[in-house]
């Protein structure tokens, strides 16, 4: 979900500015899933390398995260979205990680959409924690090791901003996933601009590596 910092200095605004307007274009994502039957979304919005970021900036994110959590908790039970968190919790405060293991489970029971948050998150992280735990199982599968274990792998990724990367993000999970890259900014995609992107996709041939 990259641009909400450029969005907010394009309008004179500090970055925060931008991550607040972000929550509304998640909010259209979500409705929008619900609403075409998607059963799985997922975003990535904080990543293990944005720790580095300033403090100010990263207490606020946590505080906007934590806050609409909260807010969203009637929502998400009243349209079935089951909610979760992936990503390296260790690093995450009581409070947050608290008020996450609550939602979770009173989420846990929403069978229309799984929304997932990847937060302090990244994909070589993953794949490390995966090892070490494979290796002393005595196992040689690491998917059932990764925080993604029983989900789905993606069918879909999109990038916005007019960025191209993957940014260590789920490394393992995107081997045959398809990626639709748009110039706009996080704060300004919501449903057309969603829609658009899952057009794109659908027009797409997959292979997975055989011959039609």
């Amino acid at each position: 979900m990259d641009g909400n910092g450029r969005w907010a200095k394009l309008r004179g605004k500090e970055r925060v500015y931008g991550h607040f307007e972000g929550v509304e274009s998640v909010r259209a994502v979500m409705e929008a899933s619900v609403e075409w039957g998607i059963r799985y979304v997922s975003f990535f919005a904080f990543s293990e390398e944005n720790w580095a970021r300033p403090e100010q900036e990263v207490m606020t994110l946590m505080q906007l995260m934590l806050d609409a959590m909260v807010k969203e908790l009637e929502t998400f039970k009243k349209n079935g979205v089951r909610f979760r968190v992936l990503g390296n919790r260790e690093r995450l405060s009581p409070e947050l990680a608290g008020t996450i293991d609550r939602i979770e489970a009173e989420t846990a029971d929403g069978s229309v959409l799984t929304m997932i948050l990847f937060l302090s998150y990244s994909g070589k992280w993953d794949i490390r924690q995966a090892a070490r735990r494979m290796a002393a199982a005595g196992d040689d599968d690491i998917e059932p090791y990764l925080v993604t274990a029983g989900i789905p792998d993606p069918d879909l990724l999109i990038r916005t901003s007019g960025e191209k990367r993957i940014s260590n993000y789920l490394l393992w999970q995107l081997a045959y996933t398809e990626f639709v890259f748009t110039d706009t900014l996080w704060p300004d995609f919501r449903k057309d601009s969603y829609r658009a992107a899952l057009e794109e996709y659908a027009s797409r041939d997959r292979r997975f590596g055989k011959v039609k």
